[in-house]
This record gives C-alpha cells, structure tokens and sequence, in this order.
C-alpha cells in the first residue's frame, strides 16, 4: 500500500538514527518499526502484582479488642468526645 505520512520532526530523526545504525533504507525502518510496536501494542503489559506492605503503628500493646472506640479513649482519654 502506497501512502503519504506527516512525521514528526523528532520521529524522523530517530528514524535517521535508526537507518544509519541498520544500514535499512526508509521504507524497511519503518515497517520494521511499525510491525514491532504494531505487535507490542496487541499483546497488553502485564501488571506488577499489588503488594502491601506492613509497618508498626506503635499502638498500645493492651489493646487487643480491635474496637476504634476503645482505642481513641486509651488513646485520648474517657472524655475525648
């Protein structure tokens, strides 16, 4: 297929670049180019897997209840309202 393209000027210096580094003439580079990222682009990343990680809260040692409203009177006090 025959087509005219506008490229960019920082695109076609990379295609420079990458022309020179092959010894490929423009139109080689470029469907070379266009099939990798072509295919790159069909085949999604893989995301990293989701990680947490722990850390010490430094909460006092005598609460073991789990209840927030325990926690904020040791915390704060009886009268903390």
């Amino acid at each position: 297929m025959r087509t005219t393209l506008t490229i960019d000027d920082d695109v076609a210096t990379l295609l420079e670049k990458e022309m020179r580094r092959t010894g490929q003439p423009l139109k080689q580079t470029v469907n070379q180019l266009l099939r990798s990222g072509l295919q790159q682009a069909a085949t999604p990343a893989k995301p990293k897997p989701f990680r947490v990680k722990a850390r010490k809260l430094g909460l006092p040692a005598k609460w073991t209840s789990g209840s927030v409203s325990e926690l904020i009177e040791m915390l704060e006090g009886p009268l903390h309202r």
